[in-house]
């Protein structure tokens, strides 16, 4: 599943394929640059590590042209490695996997119905992310991650 989110407007939309591949990871780039936002002029994408979230996934799909046409307009930022459980796209997956996907279905097709009836119903609520992680918190719990400025 690949999560599509505009987490301040409540909108989401999940993909799914039989894979994570990186051709995968370029259909859905593209998707999201000229279906989803396509007067964007730069749409900020927020990955976890996978070594299919590049921009050269985009080169190994399409004409050079259409690849560097998306490139432009896609602003990559990726989650740090031990602490990707910041990413809201994480979150709403959680709500998902707690609302919907918490039993067995037994067909991509089924999986597909119920993402959909699931993904209208939240968009037409317009749920949002109650994000309560500042950045004074992630400095203290993060720590280990942020430099140390000695003060010189």
């Amino acid at each position: 599943m690949f999560m599509f989110l505009e987490p301040l407007a409540g909108w989401r939309h999940v993909k799914v394929t039989a894979q994570r591949t990186k051709q995968d990871f370029a259909v859905c780039m593209n998707e999201m640059i000229e279906v989803h936002w396509p007067g964007a002029k730069k749409v900020r994408v927020v990955l976890d590590n996978l070594n299919t979230h590049t921009p050269a996934s985009l080169y190994e799909r399409y004409p050079p042209e259409k690849a560097r046409h998306l490139v432009q307009k896609l602003e990559f930022h990726h989650t740090p490695k031990h602490s990707s459980w910041l990413n809201m796209a994480e979150v709403e997956i959680s709500v998902l996997t707690g609302q919907c996907l918490d039993r067995r279905i037994g067909s991509r097709v089924e999986l597909e119905s119920e993402i959909a009836a699931w993904e209208i119903e939240r968009n037409e609520r317009k749920a949002t992310i109650d994000w309560r992680f500042t950045i004074p918190n992630a400095r203290d719990k993060l720590k280990r991650l942020y430099p140390v400025y000695d003060g010189r």
